[in-house]
């Protein structure tokens, strides 16, 4: 077997992604191959004539193995950025997904004061990735996460503290608010919004390697806003704000249960594609 450059191998990759028929080919290959080898982007550009070690190539090939399967890049490499953080994954947790920044950006933008000592909490916290980008903003808050698996909690706990908020962050098992008392100042929650029905026809990538408990929102996909907003009168302090991701059909479902639950919509804020994609709310 011939011994590779840094550089063949990521060519001779990105031409097999392509020839799979990956749209993303060029970047797909590009961060397998960065991971394979644990080296920074530069090294790949000062040092492109360095051959892979067996052990490199055989780790290469095994994520391309795996890529070939759909499964996602993010997945096989373990990590993925979100609000400029890297979040380690689990097979418990969704791949934070840049439309989820919606939901940061909403929030901060109504927060009067970020240095206020704010008491936040995210149902359905997964990786943690919201928990952790605004507790990142915000540096006199703090807050808790609340998932109903354990092995997410574990993983949004570490990204909690290798993004330095850790200290700041309390984790806790409850389906939904079950288990949580006291009063937030903020709710936040990326929860399952996919109708039951729908989940068969996903994308592959989504359907075979994402968590079916983070998809699944009931029969109409409804059900975990249902819950959430049924509580936010016992979890908000007057004034508190709550802020969901939608589906981008959901806002309209969003504006009646906000309004059967004397909530008050504040903003329908969109996404990059220009979908509706995050509904922030306050208790009277």
């Amino acid at each position: 077997m011939s011994i590779l450059t840094r550089a063949q191998a990521l060519r001779n990759l990105r031409q097999t992604l392509m020839e799979a028929g990956f749209e993303t080919a060029a970047i797909d290959a590009r961060l397998l191959v960065l991971s394979a080898l644990d080296i920074p982007a530069t090294a790949l550009i000062t040092n492109p004539d360095i051959p892979l070690t067996p052990a490199e190539a055989e780790l290469l090939a095994a994520f391309t193995r795996r890529r070939l399967a759909h499964e996602p890049v993010a997945r096989i490499v373990g990590e993925r950025e979100f609000w400029g953080l890297p979040f380690a994954l689990s097979a418990e947790t969704l791949v934070p997904r840049p439309d989820t920044e919606t939901v940061v950006e909403t929030v901060l933008e109504l927060l009067p004061d970020r240095q206020a000592p704010l008491l936040m909490a995210d149902f359905g916290t997964g990786s943690g990735c919201i928990l952790v980008a605004l507790l990142h903003e915000l540096p006199q808050a703090t807050g808790l996460g609340v998932d109903l698996s354990p092995g997410a909690l574990e993983t949004a706990r570490r990204n909690a503290w290798a993004n330095g908020v850790g200290d700041r962050s309390l984790f806790a098992l409850s389906h939904w608010a079950d288990a949580v008392t006291g009063q937030f100042d903020l709710i936040v929650s990326n929860p399952p919004y996919i109708a039951s029905p729908v989940i068969p026809t996903l994308d592959r990538e989504v359907r075979e390697h994402d968590p079916l408990l983070a998809l699944d929102g009931g029969p109409d996909g409804l059900e975990p806003y249902r819950i959430l907003l049924d509580e936010a009168r016992r979890l908000l302090v007057p004034g508190g704000l709550l802020a969901v991701e939608i589906g981008y059909d959901q806002a309209e479902e969003l504006k009646t249960l906000a309004a059967e639950k004397g909530l008050e919509i504040v903003e329908i804020a969109h996404d990059l594609s220009g979908n509706p994609r995050c509904v922030a709310m306050r208790r009277p």
